[in-house]
Parts: C-alpha cells; sequence; structure tokens
C-alpha cells in the first residue's frame, strides 16, 4: 500500500487598512504547517502596524496535531506584536478540535467581535494566491 500526499495548502493573502486575512485552502497538517506559519510571519513582519490577522478556515479539510502547533505559534507571533488572531468560518471539526485541547479562548470569533472586514473588501490590491510546495 502506498501513502498519498496531503493535498496542497494555498495560502491566499488579502490586506486591507489595519488587517490580513489569509484564506486556507486544503489540509493543515504536518507537511503543510510550516508554510501557514511562513506566511503568516511574513505579513507580520510586513506591516508593523497591524491590528488584525485573520485565518479564513472555511477552506480547510482537515488539520493534525502539527496544524494545532501552527496555530498556537501564530498566536504567540501575533500576541508578541499585539496583533489579534481571529478564525473565521471554522469548519465544524476544527471548532471541535479547539475546544477539546481547549485553545478555543485563544482565537477572537465572529460572535465574539463587532468590526469585521468584509470578505474580498482587500483595499491594497488583488489577492495573493502562494501555494506550498509539495512534499
Amino acid at each position: 500500500m502506498t501513502a498519498l500526499p496531503s493535498p496542497l495548502l494555498t495560502v491566499t493573502a488579502e490586506e486591507g487598512r489595519g488587517w490580513v486575512r489569509l484564506r486556507l485552502t486544503g489540509d493543515l497538517d504536518h507537511d503543510t504547517s510550516d508554510e501557514l506559519v511562513g506566511r503568516a510571519m511574513e505579513r507580520l513582519t510586513a506591516r508593523p502596524g497591524l491590528d488584525d490577522l485573520y485565518l479564513d478556515c472555511a477552506g480547510l479539510g482537515m488539520c493534525d496535531s502539527m496544524g494545532v502547533s501552527a496555530l498556537l505559534q501564530i498566536h504567540r507571533d501575533t500576541a508578541v506584536r499585539r496583533v489579534r488572531l481571529h478564525v473565521e468560518e471554522a469548519p465544524a471539526f476544527l471548532d471541535r478540535i479547539m475546544r477539546i485541547t481547549g485553545i478555543d479562548h485563544l482565537f477572537a470569533r465572529r460572535d465574539q467581535e463587532e468590526r469585521w472586514p468584509a470578505r474580498g473588501a482587500g483595499e491594497e490590491g488583488p489577492s495573493d494566491p502562494h501555494p506550498s510546495p509539495t512534499s
């Protein structure tokens, strides 16, 4: 039996005044978690005055323990910079993982916030698709 590689994780960035949204499509796992952390760090470094980082998880197919680790690393990186980290459109499996592992309180959620930029409302140019390399 041959193991099939995980589907590619695609991270697409959208930016506006004071915020960045990273749209995640595919699997967040051992093979792709470094890509997400790297893309988040790129945006945090490039935008020192950033207020909010949104992770749009509607397109996630799965998340393993390394995916959870990546979310925690991004939380640490945003907390140091005083950037609010939001998870939006989390699939039911991600909500469950976050609840069971006790990390759900670390991320701002739509039901906790009043001010959210509209999806697709970028102000600094078109989206920036940047797929991760395959293993």
